[in-house]
């Protein structure tokens, strides 16, 4: 999101500079060559205070604009110390009443919230959802706060999935063949997502998965994958630079998260023109799924919800289901009518 905002600020209009507090360089990020990246390179964020400090003195930015919520809070943080006519915007990239119910925070990251979002000039959320969520939680004041959907690169999506057709499929077999993004953690929900899978085997044997993305949960999950049968139906790809070269050949995108805010992906996959199945992880998926033609939304965060949820979209989507049921209908029509038996 960060590159593609980059991409459509003028360059001839704003000086652009980006922060890394523990990176080095924005390698792979397709950052565009007028942003100026300054890598700060420390282990952990709350340990490049003291740099970030000496970055934005160095700068003297009109603008900062912070993006994750542990990040968020060192700004604001830091924010009395910075140039007097420095303005700070963060963007809340979750739900908090969700991320503090499901996150494994610390007890005091509801204090955080109340105690430094009021102090930013603005609050950037992407749902009509959130945002409420985000006021009620943090009791800051309405007039704060802003709506803004996350972009999406159309044109970046287009040219990904045309240069997908002249490269090896991604997926094998008739399927159906179900595809997931995001980084490999609880929250994600991709334990659900494997529950979900082994139930839908049973009346799809051929159905497997590609789950692109990559982190701390991905043993956990490739072993839960092989208790359940999965090892040849499910695929970890790892973090793909571009993943839209997955979406081609796809039946359907799944979001299976616990707790969302409004992902990426998702956005992605919708504009693509990927039927959708996800759980009801926010306001937000909510708002955006509730009536869209070629979307499912589960009734309930669990696997079995997820599973029927894949179900009644695949009754729609899969040709081998519609050759079935066809032929059931044939074999129907040709068996006499038997009172008796009936």
């Amino acid at each position: 999101m960060t590159a593609l905002l980059a991409r459509g600020l003028s360059c001839e209009k704003y000086d652009l500079h980006l922060g890394l507090i523990t990176q080095l360089s924005a390698a792979g990020a397709a950052m565009p060559p007028w942003v100026t990246v300054h890598g700060l390179g420390a282990t952990r964020v709350r340990g490049g205070a003291f740099r970030l400090l000496q970055l934005v003195w160095q700068l003297k930015p009109d603008v900062i604009l912070s993006g994750i919520a542990h990040l968020n809070f060192l700004v604001l943080l830091l924010r009395p110390f910075f140039p007097s006519s420095t303005r700070v915007l963060v963007r809340q990239n979750g739900t908090v009443s969700a991320a503090l119910a499901y996150g494994g925070l610390p007890s005091y990251t509801r204090f955080l919230y109340r105690l430094l979002y009021g102090h930013a000039d603005g609050v950037i959320c992407q749902s009509r959802a959130m945002a409420a969520d985000l006021a009620g939680e943090t009791r800051i004041s309405p007039g704060l706060i802003a709506v803004l959907p996350n972009p999406v690169d159309l044109a970046g999506i287009q040219e990904g999935i045309r240069e997908a057709k002249n490269k090896p499929a991604k997926w094998t077999g008739p399927g159906p063949h179900l595809l997931a993004m995001g980084r490999l953690s609880r929250e994600k929900g991709y334990d659900l997502l494997l529950l979900a899978l082994a139930s839908v085997r049973n009346r799809f044997p051929r159905a497997d998965l590609l789950i692109a993305g990559a982190g701390a949960e991905e043993s956990a999950l490739k072993e839960q994958a092989r208790a359940l049968g999965l090892e040849q139906a499910v695929l970890f790809a790892g973090h793909l630079d571009q993943p839209y070269a997955c979406f081609s050949g796809a039946t359907l995108f799944v979001l299976s998260s616990r707790h969302e805010g409004m992902p990426n992906a998702l956005l992605e996959a919708a504009a693509a023109g990927l039927p959708i199945v996800a759980l009801p992880s926010s306001g937000g998926v909510r708002d955006l799924l509730g009536n869209r033609p070629g979307a499912w939304l589960a009734t309930e965060i669990s696997a079995a919800a997820l599973a029927d949820c894949l179900l009644a979209a695949l009754q729609v989507l899969h040709p081998e289901l519609h050759v079935a049921v066809a032929r059931a209908a044939r074999e129907l029509q040709a068996t006499p009518f038997d009172p008796l038996r009936d």
